[in-house]
C-alpha cells in the first residue's frame, strides 16, 4: 500500500489518470513598447495536473505562479508554447464555465450584501434564480456570515470579504477551482475550515490549485506542488517525496522507564555515534488554538464570523454515499480538528535530523541557488482594505411638526412677496 499524501487521503482516493490541465513549454515574454523583451515571467514550463488533485503553486514573489494562473484563465496569451484546460482552448467559452477563481485581492462590489453579491456572480453563470438563491443561502452558511448578511461588503473586514470571495468562487459549483492566497486575512478557524473544503472538493473529483505563501498549508492539503524561480520549475513532484530525509529515521514510543530510555539510545549510539536526540513531542500551535476556541466556543457565543459551518450542500454532491457523506460530514469540523488523538507518545528518538523536512526548508534550499531571475513582472500591490466603520447611534425619532405655525410662516412669506411685486 502507498503512504498516505499529505493531505491525509489514502492511497484509493489518489487523483485519477485524468489530465485536466497541460502546459507544455510554456512560455510568456513581456515587451516593452518597442517590442523588446523586458521580462520572461514563464520560462519553458512543462506540468500537468490532473482530477481530484489538490496541486500547489509555490514560489516567491515575481517568479511567475501569477502568470501562468492568467495564462490558465485565457487572461494572458503565451508567448511560445500551450497550455490546455479539460482538452480545450483557456478562452473557450465553455470551458470558463467550469473554471471557480478567487484572485489575489477581493474585486467585489460595494454596496451589495453577501446575497446579493453571490446573486450576482450566479447570474453570469445564468444559473435559474432559485437555484441562485438556494445555492447562496448554502454558501453565507458554510463561510460563517449569516449574522453579517444584512451588511455590505465594503464593511466588511479583508477577513470577512475573503470569505465572500471564496464563496463567489464556488456559486457556479466549478470542476475546476484556483485559488490564489485563499487563507490570507483569516483567523485559525478559518484558515482551517477552508482547507477542509479543499479537501472536501477534492474527494468529489474537482481538481484544485493551490497558491499559497503560507507554506504550512500547502503541506496540509496538497498532492503535488512545484516550485518556481526565475520563471522556471525549480522542483515539482507528490509533496511526500520532495519531503522525504532518507538518510535518517525516527522513532516514536510510549513513556519508557529510565533504565530503558537508557538502554534503547546506548544501543543506538553503538551503531550511529552521539548523533541521537531525546525529545518529548509537541503538539502544533494549530492544534493547541483550535483546542482551547473550541472550549470557549461551548460557554459564549460570538458577534463576528463563526465557525464549525458544514459545507454546502450542492458543494458536496447529492449522490455522495459512503462515510464521508453521512455523519462523518454532519460533524462539526472544529470538532474533529480539535479532538486529542487516541494515543500521543511522549518520546520521540531522532537519529541525525527528523525524517522529513519542512517546506520552507526546501523553498529556501531552492531560492539560495545561483538561478539566473528574470525581472519580475507578474507582482501587485495590495490594495488597503476597507476599515469597518465605527458603530453610530440609532437616530432619534423625528418630532411632529405644528401645522398651524407653519401656515402662518407660509401665509407671512406669500403676502411679503405679492407685497414686493406691487
Amino acid at each position: 500500500m502507498n503512504p498516505p499524501s499529505p493531505s491525509g487521503r489514502a492511497s484509493a482516493e489518489r487523483p485519477s489518470d485524468e489530465v485536466v490541465v497541460r502546459a507544455t513549454g510554456l512560455t510568456k515574454v513581456f515587451k516593452d513598447f518597442w517590442g523588446r523583451p523586458k521580462a520572461r515571467a514563464v520560462d519553458n514550463v512543462d506540468f500537468e495536473i490532473r482530477r481530484g488533485e489538490v496541486f500547489g503553486l509555490l514560489g516567491p514573489n515575481g517568479s511567475g505562479k501569477s502568470t501562468t494562473i492568467k495564462l490558465l484563465l485565457g487572461l494572458l496569451y503565451p508567448t511560445k508554447g500551450h497550455i490546455t484546460v479539460f482538452g480545450q482552448s483557456p478562452r473557450d467559452v465553455a470551458t470558463k464555465a467550469r473554471i471557480g477563481y478567487l484572485p489575489e485581492e477581493s474585486y467585489l462590489y460595494r454596496f451589495l450584501n453577501p446575497a446579493e453579491t453571490l446573486d450576482f456572480f450566479g447570474s453570469l453563470f445564468q444559473i435559474d434564480s432559485a437555484e441562485r438563491r438556494r445555492r447562496a443561502e448554502q454558501l453565507i452558511e458554510m463561510v460563517g456570515l449569516n449574522q453579517a448578511r444584512s451588511r455590505t461588503v465594503g464593511e466588511f473586514s479583508k477577513g470577512m470579504q475573503r470569505r465572500i470571495g471564496i464563496a463567489q468562487a464556488l456559486i457556479n459549483d466549478p470542476d475546476l477551482v484556483i485559488l490564489d492566497e485563499p487563507t490570507a486575512g483569516l483567523d485559525p478557524l478559518g484558515c482551517r475550515e477552508v482547507k477542509d473544503l479543499i479537501l472536501a472538493l477534492a474527494q468529489r473529483g474537482k481538481t484544485v490549485i493551490l497558491s499559497s505563501h503560507l507554506l504550512s498549508d500547502v503541506e496540509d492539503v496538497c498532492d503535488r506542488a512545484v516550485i518556481y524561480y526565475g520563471g522556471r520549475i525549480q522542483a515539482q513532484g507528490p509533496l511526500h517525496q520532495l519531503l522525504a530525509k532518507p538518510d535518517s529515521v525516527r522513532i516514536t514510543a510510549p513513556v519508557l522507564s529510565r533504565e530503558t530510555t537508557e538502554k534503547v539510545l546506548n544501543l543506538i549510539r553503538a551503531e550511529v555515534g552521539d548523533t541521537v536526540r531525546l525529545e518529548n513531542p509537541t503538539q502544533n500551535l494549530e492544534s493547541y488554538f483550535l483546542g482551547v476556541v473550541e472550549a470557549a466556543r461551548r460557554q459564549a457565543e460570538t458577534s463576528g464570523a463563526t465557525s464549525g459551518n458544514r459545507v454546502a450542500e450542492y458543494l458536496r454532491g447529492a449522490g455522495d454515499t459512503g462515510p464521508q457523506a453521512g455523519s462523518h460530514q454532519a460533524e462539526s469540523v472544529l470538532e474533529r480538528l480539535s479532538r486529542p488523538t487516541e494515543s500521543a507518545a511522549p518520546i520521540v528518538s531522532e537519529i541525525a535530523a527528523p525524517a522529513q523536512p519542512s517546506t520552507e526548508a526546501v523553498l529556501e534550499s531552492l531560492v539560495r541557488q545561483e538561478t539566473p531571475a528574470a525581472p519580475a513582472s507578474n507582482g501587485s500591490t495590495a490594495s488597503p482594505s476597507p476599515a469597518q466603520p465605527a458603530k453610530t447611534a440609532a437616530p432619534e425619532p423625528a418630532k411632529p411638526v405644528d401645522l398651524s405655525k407653519a401656515n402662518d410662516a407660509l401665509s407671512g412669506l406669500l403676502g411679503g412677496g405679492k407685497g414686493g411685486k406691487k
